[in-house]
């Protein structure tokens, strides 16, 4: 009997599970979905105000970012949420990442009064309390691979044969590379957003994500594959990727 060493290493079951702390500041627009015009009632400026208290960074869309702000994964974006409610004012916080996936939602702010604008800010400020209580301080999310190692296995042979049905796709559109602090964003020519990729050990392997699906890029006779898990099936998509 042989002594087998067995090394393994585990690329599933890694969790991308983000805070507003692994984020470095907030981006809050000029206007929301039930106002008219920029800014009115003051609620973007009560909205940086309150950023501001609560600890973050806060830009409004329109400004020139600082170059250590300019990767935009690394930012929330902000938006204010206005709840159907009968005589009363209904808000709660949206913070975003930079695929449109939510982040946080806040508890609602709500309010009786009558006056719009005394409506509107009593209902914001009630909404940042649960935004305050996060005590938001950044943090640099630090991505690791575990690596497991199994030793001094006796193992008797056996002959066995295990065959795991892969579902290929494939994306047409062609992806360009843009560096970030921790390896890449794949953008389409919109340009939007696609994979968040981040580096490895190995330059022809990142960890990826794409939506809500989490995976690998790999690279295979000088083509990349983005593979993952779905309804628990091996999915391999071809992508077309210019770095």
């Amino acid at each position: 009997m042989k002594k087998l060493v067995f090394v393994f290493i585990l690329i599933t079951s890694f969790s991308f599970a983000q805070s507003v702390n692994n984020y470095k500041a907030v981006i809050v627009p000029l206007k929301f979905d039930f106002i008219r015009t920029n800014n009115q009632y003051r609620l973007c400026t009560i909205s940086k105000a309150n950023l501001i208290n609560a600890g973050f960074a806060v830009f409004y869309a329109n400004e020139i970012l600082p170059k250590e702000y300019s990767d935009r994964c690394d930012l929330l974006y902000y938006d204010i949420v206005k709840e159907n409610a009968f005589l009363a004012t209904k808000f709660h916080i949206e913070l975003k990442d930079c695929s449109g996936n939510l982040v946080y939602k806040s508890e609602t702010g709500y309010t009786k009064e009558k006056d719009t604008e005394l409506a509107y800010s009593d209902a914001l400020n009630k909404a940042f309390v649960s935004v305050n209580n996060l005590h938001y301080k950044f943090e640099k999310l630090i991505i690791t691979t575990p690596v497991v190692e199994l030793k001094n296995e006796v193992v008797p042979v056996v002959a066995s044969v295990v065959s795991t049905a892969i579902i290929e796709k494939s994306d047409s559109n062609l992806m360009y590379a843009q560096a970030t602090a921790n390896g890449y964003q794949l953008v389409d020519a919109s340009p939007k957003v696609v994979y968040k990729l981040y580096a490895t050990s190995r330059s022809d392997l990142f960890i990826a994500m794409k939506g809500n699906n989490q995976g690998i890029l790999i690279q295979k006779e000088n083509q990349w594959f983005f593979e993952y898990y779905e309804n628990e099936k091996l999915v391999s998509e071809k992508v077309a990727v210019k770095f």
